[in-house]
């Protein structure tokens, strides 16, 4: 071990106990799947800090190139159904005169199986210019437009009836916003003829999801009426009645525009929210008149450039930025640095065993108007790093349930990490000390920590205890106590 390293595992020993009054209340965990994606675990950090993650950019996975499709593709979401990934979007096209058609607003359909690998089905269900030979599962419309942000979820709520199991809501302000049900993901019908959220501006990807862990529906959207582009939340306890929409709370942070918030269950851990809005820079040009119109951008989209960012919420109306920095830049194409690209679909889903995807689209309007995928390591939205010299966490008091504590962590080839229990005051527990932690030094997304080959933790489970956790080089991104 550095000489760091032993300095902070000195002072944790000789560190005098925590007064239990001057504590806050126990975090109660249970067995939940816990990210350091913020600081509601994190008591201090001592030569250690939280991280945001590094999406790579892949492959490209889809190009919007139907009659159809373009050039006003948008409203994008990702969902794992089982062994089967599904694909949302809006097609859209221009009239004669090359402004954007309301009537031409369809909604279209992509599959895959491994979530790189995407299909667009010949569904003949709607008629476009006269032939079904076509993907579209909305047909064109004028009436409600839905399919302006169409945007659906799988309702996991106990005991949702199976021909309701997936749910949409989608529609503008002069409309509102419409909810629609379906049986199987591809056919789709009105669940009211009557809108929710009159008088709101919509003019986004407006999402609503079951939030398990508060047991009610809850709706994003955008609200208007503020100086920069906002998201406001309601929530219903059956999908018919709604609270009215309040603005979510972000915090002592300066205002952005937040355009798209999409926000859902993150799918590892449904309590917590995750949310990868496209921050918006309205006034911004970077590309000059002759690239544009070398990508052929329509004439709309020529001022504005956008990047992708991470918010998390835990429930209610606050959503908390950590991180402030650009969690996805628009990067070295050029074409991406246009109004509405570099922005996040709504879905985080697995991909393999330790990788995770986001998809964003780029290019927007451009004749090569295309959706990439970006990988992230599981649970890799951001971590608890610490450097060569060395660092320490010490977690608030825990309340949690299981046998085992479970860790994802990163190491180098010289670093490591090891984790000492105690109580709630901060007292180390006998036989869980540093001294009796097996090293844990590797890269693994589900490690079970042992103290000399002792890894029942059971006899803790249901009071407080903390965790100390001495680092060197290495990242730690979750934690969990299992059964």
């Amino acid at each position: 071990m550095t000489s760091r390293i032993l300095l902070l595992l000195a002072a944790a020993a000789l560190a005098a106990p925590r007064p239990a009054a001057a504590a806050e209340a126990p975090r109660q965990i249970g067995g939940r799947l816990e990210l350091f994606v913020d600081r509601y675990l994190i008591e201090t950090l001592d030569g250690a800090e939280l991280r945001l993650g590094q999406p790579q950019p892949r492959e490209v996975v889809l190009r919007f190139d139907l009659p159809w499709e373009v050039p006003f593709s948008g409203a994008h979401t990702v969902l794992k159904d089982g062994d089967l990934y599904r694909l949302y979007y809006r097609g859209g096209n221009t009239d004669a005169h090359g402004e954007y058609d309301e009537g031409a607003e369809v909604t279209c359909y992509a599959e895959s199986r491994d979530g790189i690998h995407w299909v667009k089905p010949i569904l003949n269900l709607y008629e476009y210019r006269g032939s079904r030979a076509n993907n579209l599962i909305l047909p064109p419309q004028n009436e409600r437009r839905v399919s302006h942000n169409f945007a659906p979820f799988i309702d996991t709520r106990p005991g949702v009836p199976p021909e309701e199991r997936y749910k949409a809501v989608g529609g503008t302000r002069k409309h509102g916003l419409f909810r629609l049900v379906s049986g199987d993901g591809i056919h789709w019908r009105l669940f009211s003829t009557e809108p929710i959220f009159h008088g709101y501006a919509l003019d986004t990807l407006n999402v609503a999801q079951w939030s398990p862990a508060e047991g009610v529906y809850v709706a994003f959207i955008r609200p208007g009426g503020t100086p920069f582009r906002a998201v406001a939340r309601a929530v219903s306890k059956d999908f018919v009645t709604w609270s009215k929409p309040k603005l979510m709370d972000m915090g002592d942070t300066p205002p952005e525009h937040i355009y798209t918030n999409a926000t859902h269950p993150y799918f590892r851990a449904p309590h917590l929210l995750i949310a990868l809005p496209f921050r918006f820079q309205p006034e911004r040009a970077v590309l000059s008149r002759s690239e544009h119109n070398a990508l052929r951008t329509h004439y709309t989209q020529r001022v504005g450039i956008s990047d992708a960012v991470l918010l998390t919420s835990r429930g209610g109306h606050t959503y908390d930025r950590t991180f402030m920095e650009s969690f996805i830049r628009p990067g070295l194409e050029r074409g991406a640095w246009a109004a509405r690209s570099t922005l996040p679909g709504l879905g985080v889903v697995p991909t393999g065993p330790g990788e995770m995807s986001i998809y964003i689209t780029t290019h927007h309007t451009m004749t090569d108007y295309h959706m990439r995928r970006y990988t992230l390591r599981t649970d890799g939205f951001a971590s608890v790093n610490a450097p060569f010299t060395g660092g320490m966490l010490l977690t608030k008091p825990l309340v949690f349930t299981g046998r085992r504590l479970v860790v994802n962590y990163s190491t180098s080839a010289i670093g490591d990490l090891r984790v000492e229990l105690a109580d709630g005051e901060g007292r180390p527990l006998p036989g869980f000390t540093f001294a009796d932690c097996d090293e844990i030094v590797g890269d693994e997304i589900s490690r079970t920590v042992s103290w000399g080959a002792r890894t029942d933790v059971a006899a803790l489970a249901g009071r407080p205890v903390r965790l100390r956790v001495a680092m060197k080089d290495a990242d730690l991104y979750s934690i969990q106590f299992c059964e």
